[in-house]
């Protein structure tokens, strides 16, 4: 199954955020680059706002007090955006690519950092890395034992700059049943907790509710 927006006249709308860190990052990770967003998590809890967080193993490990925390929270879920981050079909953006043949013990290496982690909330969702993917990519999953799940609403916070552009285009965007794309990385996503800001009281006063991924699934 692959899923871009769910079928349904609610006004709900899930809010993903993936959390990227590539497998060869560590090094830029350790000069102090910052691919962790503790704000944006907490303006989330502050706005009760239940959203589900896509995050890669890689990550998980970097930053295991945060998954950890991210996946005890019953306002969170974890879901799967593979280990490394490497594309799963070619070109994409630049990233380097997984072998067919190691896809699926890709996405297992993730779901084993979120249990060293200590992380709870996880759930059997994945996306692919750039949002990449082919019919082989496709059968990968198989074993895998996960869901597809992209999106339908493109935020355009990646490399913004300026937060009113993205509240907008979501804004403009969304209906009943969306999966908006964000993410949860202050290096490449710098303006997505002001974004956020503007964002979750204007569609609640349009009457939305906000879902979790795995609550869209179930309609």
């Amino acid at each position: 199954m692959y899923t871009r927006r769910a079928r349904t006249a609610e006004k709900v709308v899930a809010l993903t955020f993936d959390a990227d860190m590539t497998a060869d990052q560590g090094p830029r990770a350790a000069r102090g680059e910052h691919f962790d967003n503790p704000e944006l998590i907490a303006t989330l809890r502050r706005l009760k706002v239940d959203a589900t967080v896509f995050m890669t193993g890689r990550w998980a490990e970097e930053y295991p007090d945060q998954a950890r925390s991210i996946g005890r929270d019953p306002r969170f879920e974890i879901a799967n955006h593979s280990y490394s981050h490497y594309a799963f079909a070619s070109p994409c953006y630049g990233l380097p690519t997984v072998a067919g043949p190691d896809m699926t013990a890709d996405v297992q290496r993730a779901f084993d950092a979120f249990r060293d982690a200590g992380a709870e909330n996880v759930v059997p969702y994945f996306r692919f890395p750039g949002g990449c993917y082919d019919d082989a990519a496709l059968r990968a999953l198989g074993p895998a034992g996960v869901t597809a799940v992209q999106w339908d609403v493109v935020s355009g916070d990646a490399f913004a700059k300026d937060a009113d552009a993205v509240a907008e285009q979501v804004l403009d965007e969304v209906k009943p049943g969306s999966l908006v794309v964000m993410h949860c990385t202050r290096s490449a996503a710098p303006v997505t907790e002001r974004a956020i800001r503007r964002i979750v009281p204007e569609l609640r006063a349009r009457g939305y509710r906000f879902v979790k991924v795995s609550e869209l699934m179930r309609g």
